[in-house]
This record gives structure tokens, C-alpha cells and sequence, in this order.
């Protein structure tokens, strides 16, 4: 075996395991990646420096194909009905198939860590079969120190190899596509597929199991910081603006994605962003686009003109193509990757019946059942099979990374807005004046203005009226915005049809939380629409 680069000399490959008859080329910077990458034909150079890639059939995450080593560490730990299971004998046959399957391969490790937070951090040792992908993960999670990687010993090892094809009969798995995590032994097996955002969501899925016995929430969020220090968190699935909103030149950007919420504030886990670029411009996201101008930027399933400049507006590959950067090439980025304890809590959604108002002040009952909930809508068009809005529930902003039942991250979310008196905002930057289809877009502007008067503090001091269909305060009036846009009922010209589509969106509401009836006190059981009787 041959071997390249600086680790621990304690710390070979075969501490994860693993053994080859190829090159293990250990921690490589940027330009020794690119080479590699390029090499072997795995990416190719776009006109302005970033590295450019194709994950194939693969655009997203496979959540059907992940599983969880069911044992005696996990059984009451885990939540079985929304993670799947395979056996210790299953995970041990893949395992040992995986060793024999990189026997022979070159292997890229990069040595990083998973939480910026000394007390909370999971040093973790990513192994790949791509150099992109060495790449990948180099940019978004937290490098040590140059010299700390002769010290550095993993709590946790990712296996991710590409060209490996599961067997369902063998392994337990669906088909040749298999995420399987041991959290009993840290250990994660990614096959048979190249995307790549599935080794942080990996990282991010063992910190969310690890940290709530802790009394630290782990979010599926976004996180900035105002020049007086006030702390804003952001939750909010994709398409309804976490990374637009939090990507904000007046404020320091803490992390786009992932963090803790813990005894000293707010954290982040990752190095770097992952940000789409579909239609991504210069005009609207210019710290975003700068990003994808930069040499160590990885872009993926972006397509390229023949000048191999990036064509953002096209989506012949996917709707899901992104970059990925290291955060430090955000100019007003956080060094640390911590902050204090939040001001304000921001729950977005983007609603395609046109029923919600544009933001909302929640009670912290109110807050956990909409956390609990994780509402936003698909609209047609950006699923095969959609022709109009349809909602969609994710709990706690993020249901395939949560191994634990959702009332644990909600307890936790509750019981710390109410110790540190954190503000509740649910925002929604979907559709006003009608449904999708007939409503249009909610302005930016409106949604950045409305956004600036509750994170600066005057928003509170506004009139509230209590929204008649959820129950949730709404300003009435706030400088700069429209004060019709702030009711959506009178928005629409057919108020029948809003009424109709709001008793329909609440009973989607209600359906969909009697799961967490059980799990939830009395405070947070009256939280639900007050026009529950009229979707009875």
C-alpha cells in the first residue's frame, strides 16, 4: 500500500477497518484534489476555477434507501417509524463487503470535525472513492489545524464508495443504493450512489442522535448575527429561502445548514455551505454567486456552456444542482462558527395555498407544534406527478436526519425559547393573492423588510391582531410594507375561496399532528388552528 499526505501515525487506514493494494492519499488541499479529480475524469474546470461534477442518476438524497442498525443500543432510542432498520448481521455482512470492495481501490481521506463547539464536536474521518468527493467534504466540515492532524483520532468513520452496488437479499437494503449508520460504533456505509450531500447529512444525522441527552438541540437551520451580537436561527426546508435570508451583508453569517443550540449559544457544525443555484444571479444572491467564481468551490450537476461558463437557469440535470464552498468565502462569514444565545427564532415556510400571512408572532406552545408540523408546500412542476400545490410536512425542518422522536427535539426547542425569552416568527415567503397558479410570489423585498423590523427589535412594538385561521399574532401595519399584503384574505379577490382553501390547509394541519398528539402537553394541543371546528 502506498500512501500520500499527512495523518496521525497512529491513525492509518487500517484504523477504519480498511486495507488496499492501492494509493491512500491522506488530508490533500485543494489543488492536489483538483488534480486528482481531473486525472482520473471524475470533474472538469469551469471558466472561472470551480471544480465541476455530475452525481449521475443520483441528483438528491435517497432518504428510502437509509438505515439504521437496529440493537440494544438503539431500540428505545431511536424512531422506528420514520428511520429504517437493518440487523447487526446485515450491517456486519455489508461491512466486511465493503472492505473487500476498496481492497484494490485508491482511497482519499480527509480528517475533520462535525461541530464547532470544543465540548460538543465529532472529530470524524471521511473516506471516498472520488477525490471530488474528498473535495466535497473537505469544504463542509471543520478542518483542524494543520499541525492537530498528527494528534487527530476519529470518534466517528464515513465509508463512501460510489461503485459499490448493495444487494437487497444480502444486506437488507431496497436496492444497490444503501446509507447505513452504526451509531452504536459510529460507522457509516454510503453505495451505489455519487451524491454527495449524503455524507454531511450522515454527520448531521449522528449529531442529532448524540447531543439531545446533552440538553443540546441539534437544527436543520440557518444562523447569523447582528452587529450588536443578537443572534437569529433560521429553520425552513428547501425552496423556502434558509440560505437567501440568512445570507445577509449587514449581519455575520454563522453557518447556512446545520447547528446546536446549546448551554453556550449557537453553533455551528459544519466548515462550509451547500447552497442551490438554480436561477442563482448576481443581483439578487451576490455573495452566493461569488462563490461559484472561486477556485476550491465544488459546483454540482451545474451545467456548463461551451466557454465552460455556468449556466445557473439550466435544469437539464436536476433542480437540486449546488456548490460547495468553504465558509470563509463569504465575506462577512463567522472565524468561530459560535455565537450567543439566539434573539429571534425564524420558522419559514412557503406556502402555495396563499393562506398564510407574510410573518407571524408565535407563542412558544405555537412555535413547537409549527416545529413539530414543518409545513411548506410543492408546487407543479417541481416533482413529476405534482399539478398543484401539495403540502408537505417535515418534521422539525429536517425528518430525515432526526433518529429520535420529534417531541425530543421539540421539548428541547420549547424549554430553551422559553429560558432564554427567544422571539418566535413564522414567515412565509410563498404565495399571496390567490393559490399558486393564480396568487403571485411573496415580494423579497416585503419579506427582507418584514424580516429587518423583527430581528431589529421594532416589530414587536407594532398592533397585532390574532389571525382568525391559525391563531398566531399578525401585524397589522409595519413601515415600508403594504398593510393589505399582511392580511392574505384580503388579498384574494374570491374570499369564499380563500375561506375554502383555509379550512382545507388546516385540516391538512391537524391530520397531519394527531401522530404527535400523544407525545405533546396541553399548551401545545390548543397551539393547533383555532378553525379546527370548522374542519371538523
Amino acid at each position: 500500500m502506498h500512501e500520500t499526505g499527512h495523518r496521525n501515525p497512529a491513525s492509518g487506514i487500517e484504523t477504519s477497518s480498511l486495507k488496499t493494494t492501492g494509493t491512500v492519499h491522506y488530508n490533500l488541499p485543494e489543488a492536489r484534489l483538483y488534480e486528482e479529480a481531473i486525472r482520473r475524469g471524475e470533474a472538469r474546470l469551469s471558466a472561472h476555477g470551480a471544480l465541476v461534477a455530475k452525481t449521475g442518476q443520483h441528483t438528491g438524497r435517497s432518504p428510502k434507501d437509509k438505515f439504521i442498525v437496529r440493537d440494544a443500543d438503539t431500540e428505545d432510542a431511536v424512531w422506528w417509524d420514520n428511520n429504517g432498520a437493518i440487523s447487526r448481521a446485515q450491517f456486519e455482512t455489508l461491512h466486511e463487503d465493503f472492505r473487500r470492495h476498496a481492497d484494490g481501490c485508491d482511497l482519499f481521506v480527509q480528517d475533520l470535525v462535525g461541530g464547532a463547539d470544543p465540548e460538543n464536536a465529532l472529530p470524524t474521518r471521511v473516506v471516498t472513492e472520488y477525490a471530488w468527493h474528498s473535495l466535497f467534504i473537505r469544504n463542509l466540515l471543520i478542518r483542524p489545524a494543520h499541525d492537530a492532524l498528527s494528534r487527530f483520532v476519529p470518534k466517528m468513520t464515513v465509508i463512501d464508495l460510489p461503485s459499490f452496488h448493495a444487494d437487497p437479499a444480502r444486506h437488507g437494503c431496497r436496492g444497490e443504493t444503501v446509507i447505513a449508520m452504526d451509531l452504536s460504533r459510529m460507522i457509516v456505509l454510503i453505495g451505489g450512489t455519487s451524491y454527495a450531500g449524503e455524507m454531511k447529512k450522515s454527520v448531521f444525522t449522528a449529531l442529532n442522535h448524540i447531543l439531545p441527552p446533552r440538553g443540546v438541540m441539534p437544527m436543520h437551520c440557518s444562523a447569523n448575527m447582528g452587529p450588536e451580537g443578537d443572534v437569529a436561527v433560521f429553520f425552513g426546508l428547501s425552496g423556502t429561502g434558509k440560505t437567501t435570508l440568512s445570507a445577509d451583508s449587514a449581519r455575520t453569517l454563522i453557518g447556512d445548514d446545520e447547528h446546536g443550540w446549546g448551554r453556550e449559544g449557537i453553533f455551528n457544525f459544519e466548515g462550509g455551505c451547500y447552497a442551490k443555484t438554480i436561477r442563482l444571479s448576481a443581483e439578487a444572491e451576490p455573495e452566493i454567486f461569488s462563490t461559484t467564481r472561486r477556485f476550491g468551490t465544488v459546483l454540482e450537476n451545474v451545467v456548463l456552456d461551451e466557454a465552460r461558463v455556468p449556466d445557473f437557469d439550466d435544469d437539464s440535470l436536476t433542480e437540486n444542482a449546488r456548490a460547495a464552498y468553504p465558509l470563509h468565502f463569504i465575506p462577512n462569514a463567522s472565524g468561530t462558527g459560535r455565537a450567543g444565545q439566539p434573539k429571534n427564532v425564524i420558522m419559514l415556510t412557503a406556502d402555495a395555498f396563499g393562506v398564510m400571512p407574510p410573518i407571524a408572532r408565535l407563542t412558544p406552545a405555537q412555535a413547537m407544534y409549527h416545529f413539530l408540523s414543518g409545513y411548506t408546500a410543492k408546487v407543479a412542476g417541481t416533482e413529476k406527478g405534482v399539478k398543484e400545490p401539495e403540502a408537505t410536512f417535515s418534521t422539525c425542518f429536517g425528518a430525515p436526519f432526526m433518529p429520535r422522536h420529534p417531541s425530543a427535539y421539540g421539548n428541547l426547542l420549547r424549554d430553551l425559547i422559553a429560558e432564554h425569552g427567544v422571539d418566535c416568527w413564522l414567515v412565509n415567503t410563498g404565495w399571496t393573492g390567490g393559490a399558486y397558479g393564480t396568487g403571485k410570489r411573496m415580494p423579497i423585498q416585503v419579506t427582507r423588510t418584514l424580516l429587518a423590523a423583527a430581528l431589529d427589535g421594532s416589530l414587536g412594538e407594532a398592533e397585532f391582531r390574532t389571525d382568525a385561521t391559525f391563531g398566531f399574532a399578525v401585524p397589522v401595519a409595519v413601515p415600508g410594507v403594504d398593510s393589505a399584503i399582511l392580511d392574505p384574505r384580503t388579498t384574494w379577490s374570491d374570499k369564499a375561496a380563500y375561506d375554502d382553501q383555509a379550512r382545507r390547509l388546516v385540516g391538512m394541519f391537524i391530520d397531519n399532528f394527531e401522530k404527535f398528539e400523544p407525545h405533546v402537553d396541553a399548551d401545545v394541543l390548543n397551539a393547533s388552528p383555532l378553525a379546527r371546528q370548522a374542519a371538523e
